[in-house]
């Protein structure tokens, strides 16, 4: 069982764990909503980020332990501990931001304060409109730039290139930063397709294996040992590297070579998901 999916730190684990895990005492636990724009998924509390959670991700909170709280992620089922002050009742959200991001303001008029600065992905209940802006919990947000819940997109790689120049961060998920399997799983979200958080749980979940030599295609994913790249068209990625530092277009080969030469090794899985771009 990957413990990065496992609601267990040593004092508590979820109920229905029980027997599989060894933890202090176990519980159903409460569902909560995340209330900052992004906030650090981390391994131990106060320790090193292993991914982010934006505006509007809906958790399940296991335990609350000297201003921290230990959380699953509903959407991926990744586990950590988030600063409780990033913590809010759930809500239910009805629209998605759609474009790499927003301001929500505080009146329907951008010339007003804004109140918050929303990633592509965050979630928010609308509750009206008013001229050009829709009406949030978190303020005034421009209606162009959200989309239904209820509407997927079709093409998680026209999603992911929103992203395009967004600074790369070690276990990023934002507009803000982002790594490698963070922008698989924008766009993969954006499409209501289901993603792990990380490359090599993608790597081993994610689509069908295709055969050495198999022309990539836009849509397809390539791997690499702690890497993972869409393939935009058949001769450029798209991937948010260490070597730009950013989310960047690149040859195709000339990237596989580069990342073999860097030490990287070769591509370890072609992959081409079912119902993407067919």
């Amino acid at each position: 069982m990957d413990p990065r999916l496992t609601p267990s730190n040593g004092r508590v684990a979820a109920a229905h764990l029980q027997g599989e895990v060894e933890a202090q005492h176990f519980t159903e636990g409460a569902p909560a909503s995340v209330s900052a724009p992004v906030t650090d998924l981390l391994r131990t509390p106060g320790g090193a980020r292993d991914r982010q959670l934006v505006y509007g991700a809906a958790l399940i909170v296991y335990e609350r332990y000297e201003g921290w709280a230990f959380v699953q992620a509903q959407a991926d089922g990744y586990v950590g501990f988030v600063s409780e002050e990033a913590l809010a009742p759930v809500t239910t959200p009805t629209h998605r931001v759609a474009t790499r991001a927003t301001h929500a303001y505080l009146e329907p008029n951008m010339k007003t304060a804004d109140q918050a600065f929303l990633s592509l992905g965050a979630q928010l209940q609308v509750s009206g409109e008013e001229g050009r802006f829709l009406k949030t919990e978190a303020g005034f947000v421009p209606a162009g730039h959200l989309l239904p819940l209820a509407r997927p997109e079709p093409d998680p790689v026209a999603v992911s290139e929103r992203l395009l120049g967004t600074p790369y961060l070690w276990g990023g998920n934002s507009a803000m930063g982002i790594d490698c399997s963070g922008l698989v799983q924008a766009g993969l979200r954006a499409c209501d397709m289901a993603c792990p958080g990380d490359s090599d749980m993608q790597e081993k979940g994610l689509g069908e294996t295709l055969a050495p030599g198999t022309p990539p295609k836009r849509g397809d994913l390539l791997f690499w040992k702690g890497h993972v790249a869409w393939v935009a068209d058949a001769d450029t990625l798209l991937h948010a590297n260490a070597f730009h530092m950013a989310v960047a277009f690149e040859p195709l080969a000339e990237a596989v070579a580069r990342i073999e030469a860097q030490g990287d090794g070769p591509v370890t899985r072609h992959a081409r998901l079912t119902g993407v771009l067919s």
